[in-house]
């Protein structure tokens, strides 16, 4: 969701918004694996956004969408007498920045997971934004900021000198259905580049059944496997609105899966107005 070269989108508008909650959900449970070894690794962020967002700013005032998405979360969790581990992760990496009326984005919370000698690489081509990133990580040397296009970095920065690592591409979709056409290519260059990579691709869903072609792209992918997450907000048959989004996760590290199946349900009863919340299918499962 955050811009990289779309002029008209902003993401503190949807600062923690029930996107960001899956996202970065998903995301701190695919780094948590990579640092379960202790071989370094390397995240590339293709979208980055601006890395911190203030929750009482008139734009995320103007939208109210973190008090329906991760506000809404944290309120329901505080009732509920267990929580699935990888909720209760993403809770408590959140909740300081909550308590200061902020919300996180993907830079600053995979930059609060790496280890000394792992790298985090933040591609933004919008010159304001990625100037916050580069005061924010001013003195992280672990953290380079690139002012670039983020499809192009796949090219420019794969493979890294590390064996292991994810690749997060989360573009704002300014052009609707053909955008997928372009993470379709996205990935195909990353995985020939770094083929063991784990890709990560956050998608909107506004009708599902116009998604059809991109899951059997995603599922020829040359990957080993392709797994897909999903929350729904609404139901998913109105094309004028965010009903719910995806992440596609390509190369999935083991027991992602029922690490999500855990926290998805419960996602789901918290934010969801509709029956059906959540999915958790496997596009392509590798075979044993």
């Amino acid at each position: 969701m955050p811009h990289n070269g779309a002029m008209n989108y902003d993401h503190a508008f949807h600062a923690g918004n029930h996107a960001d909650v899956l996202k970065h959900l998903v995301l701190l449970a695919l780094i948590d694996a990579l640092a379960r070894k202790p071989a370094p690794f390397f995240v590339l962020d293709t979208h980055a956004g601006r890395g911190d967002y203030a929750l009482d700013s008139s734009a995320a005032q103007a939208t109210g969408e973190a008090a329906l998405g991760v506000r809404r979360l944290h309120d329901w969790s505080l009732a509920q007498p267990l929580l699935a581990p990888a909720l209760a992760r993403y809770l408590k990496a959140v909740r300081p920045a909550l308590e200061a009326r902020r919300y996180p984005g993907s830079p600053l919370l995979a930059a609060d997971t790496l280890r000394e000698n792992d790298r985090l690489a933040c591609c933004e081509l919008q010159p304001e934004a990625a100037q916050q990133l580069r005061s924010l990580f001013a003195r992280d040397p672990r953290v380079g900021i690139h002012q670039r296009d983020g499809y192009a970095a796949l090219k420019a920065l794969l493979p890294p000198k590390e064996k292991r690592g994810l690749v997060l591409i989360d573009p704002p979709y300014e052009a609707q259905l053909a955008e997928f056409d372009q993470v379709i290519d996205a990935l195909k260059e990353g995985l020939a580049r770094w083929p063991q990579g784990i890709f990560a691709l956050w998608y909107p869903i506004k009708q599902r059944r116009a998604l059809a072609p991109f899951y059997r792209r995603a599922a020829a992918l040359p990957a080993r496997s392709a797994l897909v997450a999903e929350l729904m907000r609404h139901a998913d048959d109105s094309p004028l609105r965010l009903n719910g989004s995806g992440m596609l996760v390509l190369n999935p590290p083991w027991k992602l899966d029922e690490s999500l199946l855990g926290a998805l349900p419960q996602m789901g009863r918290a934010l969801g107005e509709t029956h059906d919340p959540w999915r958790l299918d496997w596009l392509r499962r590798e075979s044993t």
